[in-house]
């Protein structure tokens, strides 16, 4: 039994990012996946790594137990929103505050290299755009894809990361929603 943990960066719960999320957990369980969710605007934290690196800031009781998960599960399901190019603040200041030295990666004393502390495990982003995917890619770089995917997962020893495009959101109707909704719920059930 493939375990996944659904792990939703969209502040707003009457979002459709909840509903792709929900999409995709109906998929997941008809497949006969065993699922935890991290939501985590529910989470009760402070996103700001106020000290930076210099000093070790206490996890909050919250983000130890949504670390708990991420170790559990082989497969993270990403679900946010880009805006500005970029991650949700809260989303951020979750990866900030939870991906650390020593639970995520360790550098090698006198070495610029380091130990990826998440490697076997898999993922994929779906993630909501403003704009079609291949613009966001040609334009702009594809800037979220690259700090989640390969800056923060790939970084930990996570892959493959897979990315799904949903967009032009703001543009779009019932139907077209529907029919994200059906394609993320077949991610689901294909344990994608």
């Amino acid at each position: 039994m493939k375990k996944i943990a659904i792990i939703n960066g969209h502040p707003n719960k009457e979002s459709f990012n909840f509903g792709m999320a929900e999409a995709y957990k109906n998929g997941a369980i008809e497949a006969g996946a065993e699922i935890k969710e991290i939501t985590i605007a529910d989470l009760n934290f402070n996103p700001n790594l106020q000290f930076g690196y210099q000093k070790r800031m206490e996890l909050e009781p919250d983000l130890l137990n949504a670390w708990e998960v991420i170790l559990w599960a082989d497969h993270l399901v990403w679900v946010h929103p880009v805006w500005w190019g970029g991650l949700p603040a809260l989303m951020k200041g979750f990866i900030d505050r939870l991906f650390l030295p020593g639970f995520a990666y360790k550098y090698r004393e006198n070495s610029l290299w380091w130990d990826k502390l998440l490697e076997g495990k898999t993922a994929h982003i779906i993630t909501t755009i403003d704009q079609p995917g291949w613009y966001y890619r040609l334009m702009y770089g594809r800037p979220s894809v690259n700090q989640l995917k390969k800056s923060t997962l790939e970084f930990c020893g996570i892959k493959p990361v897979k990315v799904t495009y949903l967009g032009i959101i703001r543009t779009s109707n019932e139907e077209q929603r529907k029919k994200w909704l059906k394609k993320v719920k077949s991610l689901g059930q294909k344990l994608k």
